[in-house]
Parts: structure tokens; C-alpha cells; sequence
């Protein structure tokens, strides 16, 4: 028989575990993926950090009630509870998705940035 996954009810949710929830910038990370492109499989996120690190962000953002996940065969898949949040918490996910997009734009400019600095580095005349 399937292990039962917890989902706290609506009313369960709790201001101080979702702001403790999206402290994190890979769970942040996370929501932002799900808000963006919807239910996802957990290995969709396997960029962001390593399969264990990832198992114990998703049981946080999860038991926080930021969201939900669904067995599906061998996979689960994932899901941001946003009508919940924005029920409890009206306007909370929508500023910390936009703060999230404003970060992950800030360090894609940096990484441009880093990138661009390393190609523009005089080469030695050996080429080296």
C-alpha cells in the first residue's frame, strides 16, 4: 500500500512556515518554476542542487503547504498551491514571485557579466 503524502489543509497553513518556506533561494527557485511552467516532475529541478538536497527542500515547501505532490507511477509530481496561499495570505506569493524573478534576472546579469569579463581576457601571443 502507498505511503499517504501529508498536505496541511488550507486553513492549516501558517504565515510563519511559508516565510520560513521561501527564506530558502532554492525553494524559491523552485516556486518560481512551478509558477512559471506549472506541475512539474521533481527531476525537473535536478539543476538547482543535488536529488537529496532537492527531496528535503521538496518536503519543506510541501509541508509548509506552498505545495503539492502527486504520485504518478514511479515519478511525483508537483504542483504550487497559489489559490491557497493567495486565499490565506492575499498578495504574499505574487510579491515573492516578483522579488524571485527580479534575483534570478540579477544573477543571470552577473553570470553575463562574469562571462563577458572572462572572453574579453588578452590571450597570451602563444595563444595559450
Amino acid at each position: 500500500m502507498a505511503k499517504t503524502i501529508f498536505h496541511p489543509e488550507t486553513d492549516q497553513i501558517e504565515l510563519t512556515t511559508v516565510l520560513e518556506a521561501l527564506s530558502d533561494p532554492i525553494r524559491r527557485d523552485i516556486v518560481l518554476g512551478l509558477s512559471e511552467d506549472g506541475e512539474q516532475n521533481c527531476s525537473s529541478f535536478n539543476g538547482l542542487s543535488s536529488k537529496t538536497n532537492l527531496t528535503y527542500h521538496y518536503v519543506r515547501l510541501r509541508e509548509a503547504g506552498l505545495t503539492r505532490t502527486r504520485p504518478m507511477g514511479t515519478h511525483r509530481l508537483i504542483t504550487l498551491r497559489a489559490d491557497d496561499i493567495e486565499s490565506r495570505f492575499p498578495g504574499l506569493l505574487a510579491a515573492v514571485l516578483a522579488a524571485a524573478r527580479a534575483e534570478r534576472a540579477q544573477r543571470q546579469a552577473e553570470d553575463l557579466s562574469a562571462s563577458l569579463i572572462g572572453e574579453a581576457r588578452p590571450r597570451s601571443e602563444d595563444g595559450a
